[in-house]
């Protein structure tokens, strides 16, 4: 049931911009997560794909997630579901977007996937970060700017969420420590690239085949960051098929040894899992830590 306000405020909104009655034929629910109830909407302007939550638990979400999305589709370089508004309505924020259909998958999917992913990271700036905050999953996601990776990877990624999760407990005096060692040893580990612009939240759930059997991101966590961070995000949760990674790397080749370096930025999404669903990812965290040191 979508909510009076939201309906109200999305009818405004079509009828200030055409003219044309609006008119909800029908709405049926799609699957969105834990964060926001996601519906197809059959209207009389077209069909479109609504998402809202609760504007006070998550402010400034739906216009965050807008500026993400517009950012990756100016690249051009991959599918992204067009941003039809944004508005609030009652007590619920919202983002109304363009529907996209399912197929199967086209033949080699998953090499073009990887082509398309290296070739977004392409599209580089002069600094980590970005100009406004976002969200990772439910959590507020500083973007502040920094000239330098390792600073904004500790500053800006890990010592906030290690910071809630001290206060929930998690660690001790000897595992903060460790974290703090491996963040003075991170200039002799990780690479330096230019700042690629990233999708910052890509799992398996946050890309969808369209009705081509093309690949399409959705659900953005978007900022100017390092491309072995997005990379590593992938292998979380069941990872991507080997021809995903042959690809990319042709395209776009990383340097020797990347592969060693992704359980270093899992850290930040491992925490970040650590502090909204508990003490089962802690244990992974903790190898992390005990392998790198």
């Amino acid at each position: 049931m979508i909510p009076e306000g939201v309906k109200t405020s999305i009818s405004s909104y079509f009828s200030g911009d055409s003219g044309k009655e609006f008119v909800l034929n029908a709405s049926s629910s799609l699957s969105g997560g834990c964060i926001n109830n996601v519906s197809r909407l059959d209207t009389s302007h077209g069909i479109f794909c609504l998402k809202y939550n609760a504007a006070d638990s998550f402010p400034g979400m739906c216009e965050a997630e807008a500026l993400g999305l517009k950012m990756l589709s100016k690249a051009g370089e991959i599918r992204i579901p067009g941003v039809i508004c944004t508005g609030a309505g009652g007590t619920y924020s919202y983002i109304l977007l363009e529907y996209i259909g399912s197929a199967r998958r086209k033949s080699l999917f998953m090499d073009d996937f990887g082509r398309r992913l290296a070739r977004l990271h392409k599209h580089t700036h002069a600094s980590f970060g970005l100009d406004h905050d976002n969200y990772m999953g439910s959590l507020a996601q500083s973007n502040r700017s920094h000239e330098d990776w390792i600073s904004f990877f500790i500053e800006e990624r890990i010592e906030p969420q290690l910071m809630l999760a001290s206060r929930q407990g998690y660690f001790s005096s000897t595992e903060l420590s460790a974290f703090q060692k491996l963040g003075k040893r991170l200039e002799t580990i990780i690479p330096k690239y230019p700042p690629s612009l990233i999708h910052g939240d890509l799992w398996g759930g946050n890309y969808m085949v369209d009705e081509n059997g093309n690949p399409c991101l959705i659900d953005p966590a978007v900022n100017y960051g390092h491309r072995e961070a997005e990379i590593a995000m992938t292998t979380l949760f069941g990872g991507f098929d080997a021809a995903f990674y042959s690809a990319y790397q042709e395209e776009f080749p990383m340097e020797a040894g990347w592969r060693n370096r992704l359980a270093i930025y899992n850290l930040y999404p491992l925490l970040i899992h650590l502090n909204l669903f508990g003490s089962g990812y802690l244990g992974g965290i903790l190898d992390v830590l005990r392998k790198l040191s």
